[in-house]
């Protein structure tokens, strides 16, 4: 059974197969089926994740897994939040902009959401789930085992230490990527098992 991950990200590629690693399924991106990256038109996360999954599910005909997550700075008013991925240019530009936009600061808390949607092939049923992970923003970036603002999130859970300096398990068990997909594991075994998903789930 094929499941479609409906992200041009490669970090978030990584983090999706290993977390559902064992779950009965053959992942697939964008790129193994040459689609391109779906648009995100929309002002919040769980709405850019169920366009994600369903226009991905509909061109590809497979069940189709969304997501849309950023990281949300107190001080800055919710910001990067959904323009997280467009903050700047390159992943070095985002970190450095928010460090610059936090010069000055000294309640630096954030959390980062992570919404997913699962789509039917047709696009026609869509499962939802969301995870959050709290914490702040160090005052540079540590750590080389994540993405994005990985290096600069001090999680709560994990004083003194950035996502990007925990191991995969131990980052994977508490971000707010692990905790969303976590949230649909069941249904995501539930569609390996079967091939399809019950109305009633």
């Amino acid at each position: 059974m094929k499941l479609l991950l409906a992200t041009g990200n490669p970090g978030k590629l990584v983090e999706v197969r290993e977390i559902l690693g064992g779950a009965g399924l053959e992942l697939v991106s964008l790129a193994d089926l040459h689609l391109p990256s779906p648009d995100e038109p929309f002002s919040t996360f769980a709405e850019n994740a169920a366009a994600k999954a369903t226009a991905c599910a509909v061109q590809s005909g497979l069940w189709a897994l969304g997501d849309d997550s950023g990281l949300c700075v107190d001080a800055l008013g919710g910001a990067p939040g959904v323009f997280s991925a467009r903050y700047a240019p390159t992943e070095e530009g985002r970190r450095a902009k928010l460090l610059a936009n936090l010069a000055e600061v000294r309640d630096r808390g954030a959390h980062f959401i992570c919404a997913l949607a699962l789509s039917s092939p047709d696009g026609k049923r869509i499962f939802r789930a969301e995870g959050r992970v709290d914490g702040a923003i160090a005052l540079a970036a540590r750590g080389k085992n994540g993405f994005g603002y990985d290096p600069l999130f001090l999680p709560r859970e994990a004083p003194g230490r950035t996502l990007a300096e925990l191991e995969s398990t131990e980052k994977n068990r508490l971000s707010h990527r692990g905790r969303a997909l976590e949230r649909l594991r069941p249904l995501i075994l539930k569609l390996a098992k079967e091939g399809n998903l019950a109305e009633e789930c």
